[in-house]
Order: structure tokens, then C-alpha cells, then sequence
């Protein structure tokens, strides 16, 4: 069955994600080699224990790390990890995380500007995991005094958000964080789920770091967590709690795996090459009166380059929100990153996005304006 009858037989529009790699439009497209090796995981049996920690181990060996383990979501690692730093080995409270009340430490410090929603907000996560947030801070500052004036006897973890949902100035580094989990024999825990480089936070210090295995690495639906051996294999035991409901399939298991494999072994589209493939849309965007087209750099840091589309509304008589809102509502739905429209810009990310459909994209923004 072509992709083409897969729309028609369900009556869905055809998408061009120009937005990024985004949960609602189902974050990345597989390689046939993943596609493959999901394929062979779903033509067999195997004993699903086994699979997680002989996975984990090949991928600790292939990122040089400690010890690393698959799960069903970067969201489900937020929740598992702190559940696993709540109820350790102890059996009971791994049964009873919620319905019963124990008298152990259960706060997790966040720089406040990190309280985001990216989808759910992180502190759902946290508290799914049985901990209680506390806001280092406040939303345009947190300094290393901050988060360490909230350390007391109740506390279970430091953590901090990497991430373009942030606030990115003003923000503790994670460096600092490392220095006070050592200082106070507390675990650091990273949610990278975006992040490129799989060992940066790691070699940084972190205790667990948290990845989405369909972002940044273009494998199934799916989750990533390394970190220092103590504190994965407690993860490990969240399988006999709420870890049940989070459970990941054989074949997006050795589908991540091999991703992970092909990832490490690739050469990355450069910001610069980005740039390149973006020269002519936005000089042909530039010819229109009331319409400054640019080439943006990642706000968080990653070589990721973006054209920045800003719509002047008196020259156009309309806004980005409107030309934002347009192009998903045409026959071929196609999603921006538009959560600056009210400011009067979109951005095209282009990484997920063919030339061809770049081309899509500069004749619908025409015929918008043009239409208007």
C-alpha cells in the first residue's frame, strides 16, 4: 500500500512539517535499516527482560557510558526516574507509590524557568512519578544560590530542562547543578529530550540523562536514559509499578537501538548546509512588500538554522497568526514553528522538509498573501 492510499483510506491530509520534530506530527521519519530491524523485532519472540538489558548494555558500550536503558518516552523516563530515586528497591513502595503515604524525601529543584509545557507540563511528569516540584528562582533568573537555598532534608534530586521551551538566560548551569549534587550527595537529573549530542551532559556530570528516542536520533517512538549504573538499574525495577503502564515494544527496542548505532556513525546536516538550502526561499520571500525574510540561529544553542519569516500587518492587511493558521488549513496541512506568530513571525525548519516541499511552501505563502 502506497503512502498516498494510506491518506485516502483514512481520510487524512498530507502533511509537510516544517515546524520540526514535533510530538502532534509524530517527530521523525524511520531509515528503511531501523524500519528494518523493527520488522525483524516484530517477527520474533524474545524475553523482554533480556532484550532491555542486553540493548542497554550495547548501547552504554557504543556511547561509552555506564549504563543506559530503552523506555517508552523522554516523558515516561521524567516520571520513572524520579519514581525510582522515591522508592529505591523497596518493593512496597514501588507497588504503592500513590496510595500509600511514606516518609521519605521526595522534592525535585527546578530552575522555575524550566517548568514548561512542551506538551504536558514537566511537573505532571514529575508528580506522575510520586515527587513534588519545587521552583528555584524565578522565570527570567535562576542563580546556583537559588536552587541551593531549597536544598533540605526532603529533597531527592536536582534537575534541569534543556531545552528551546526554556528560558535560556538567567538560567544556573549545569555544571553548578553537578557541583551541588556532589555537594550534597544529590543525584542530577537532565531532560535532554531534544538534545543532539548523546554524551555531552554525561561527560558533564549528570547522574541520569533523559533523551527522546524520536527526536534528535530519528528512531521509533520511544526514550532513551543513561547514566551511572546505581541509578538505571532502579529504573529497571519501575517494570513492577508504574513502569507497567510505560512499557515499550520489542520492535521499537531494537528499532532505537539501531538508530542509536546509525546516529552515532553519521555525518549531521550542518547549520551551514541548512543555510545553503534556504538561500533561494528566502529571496524570494523578500520580494514581497510588508515581508522580511531571514536565516535564524537555534535560540538553545544547536547547529540548527531556521528562516524567520516576519509579516508586517498594515502593509499585508493580515497577521502571522493568520498566515500561520492558513497553511495548516490548506489541502496540504503545513505546520511552522508559530509560537512567536502573536509577535508577528513564523519559522520554517526545514530539516524534515524536501526541496520540493520547501517549494510548496513558498507558492502557498504567496497565494495566501496574494488571495488576501
Amino acid at each position: 500500500m502506497s503512502d498516498l492510499s494510506l491518506y485516502e483510506k483514512y481520510g487524512l491530509k498530507q502533511v509537510i512539517n516544517a515546524s520540526g520534530k514535533m510530538t502532534i506530527l509524530g517527530v521523525s521519519t524511520l531509515s528503511e535499516e531501523v524500519v528494518q530491524d523493527m520488522k525483524k523485532g516484530a517477527s520474533n519472540f524474545f524475553e523482554i527482560k533480556d532484550l532491555l538489558d542486553k540493548t542497554g548494555a550495547y548501547i552504554a558500550k557504543t556511547l561509552n557510558v555506564e549504563s543506559a536503558y530503552i523506555v517508552s518516552s523522554a516523558s515516561a523516563g521524567i516520571a520513572l526516574s524520579v519514581a525510582s530515586l522515591i522508592s529505591k528497591d523497596n518493593l512496597d513502595i514501588i507497588y504503592n507509590l500513590h496510595s500509600r503515604k511514606y516518609d521519605v524525601p521526595r522534592e525535585i529543584i527546578l530552575p522555575k524557568g524550566h517548568n514548561v509545557d512542551y506538551g504536558c507540563p514537566v511537573e505532571t511528569m514529575i508528580e506522575l512519578g510520586g515527587g513534588l516540584l519545587r521552583e528555584a528562582g524565578y522565570s527570567n533568573q535562576c542563580k546556583k544560590e537559588h536552587v541551593e537555598a531549597l536544598i533540605n532534608e526532603n529533597t531527592l534530586a536536582l534537575m534541569y530542562v534543556k531545552s528551546h521551551h526554556c528560558v535560556q538566560k538567567g538560567m544556573v548551569e549545569i555544571k553548578e547543578l553537578v557541583d551541588l549534587g556532589e555537594k550534597y550527595k544529590l543525584p542530577v537529573i537532565i531532560d535532554a529530550a531534544a538534545e543532539e549530542d548523546l554524551k555531552k551532559y554525561y561527560n558533564l556530570g549528570a547522574d541520569v540523562v533523559i533523551y527522546s528516542g524520536a527526536k534528535a536520533i530519528e528512531g521509533p517512538t520511544s526514550g532513551l536514559v543513561i547514566g551511572k549504573k546505581k541509578y538505571i538499574d532502579l529504573i529497571k525495577l519501575q517494570s513492577q509499578g508504574i513502569g507497567r503502564a510505560m512499557k515499550v515494544g520489542k520492535e521499537n527496542i531494537l528499532g532505537l537501538t539501531r538508530a542509536i548505532e546509525l546516529y552515532e556513525n553519521s555525518i549531521k546536516t550542518t547549520g551551514e548546509e541548512l543555510n545553503k538550502r534556504l538561500e533561494g526561499f528566502i529571496n524570494t520571500l523578500n520580494k514581497i512588500n510588508g515581508v522580511e525574510a531571514k536565516s535564524v540561529k537555534d535560540d538553545s544553542g544547536r547547529d540548527i538554522v531556521r528562516g524567520e519569516l516576519s509579516f508586517n500587518s498594515e502593509v499585508l492587511n493580515l497577521n502571522a497568526k493568520y498566515i500561520a493558521n492558513e497553511l495548516k488549513e490548506g489541502d496540504i496541512a503545513i505546520y511552522t514553528r508559530d509560537y512567536r506568530a502573536n509577535q508577528g513571525k513564523i519559522e520554517i525548519d526545514i530539516r524534515s522538509v524536501s526541496d520540493e516541499e520547501l517549494k510548496i511552501i513558498e507558492d502557498r505563502i504567496i497565494e495566501i498573501i496574494g488571495g488576501k
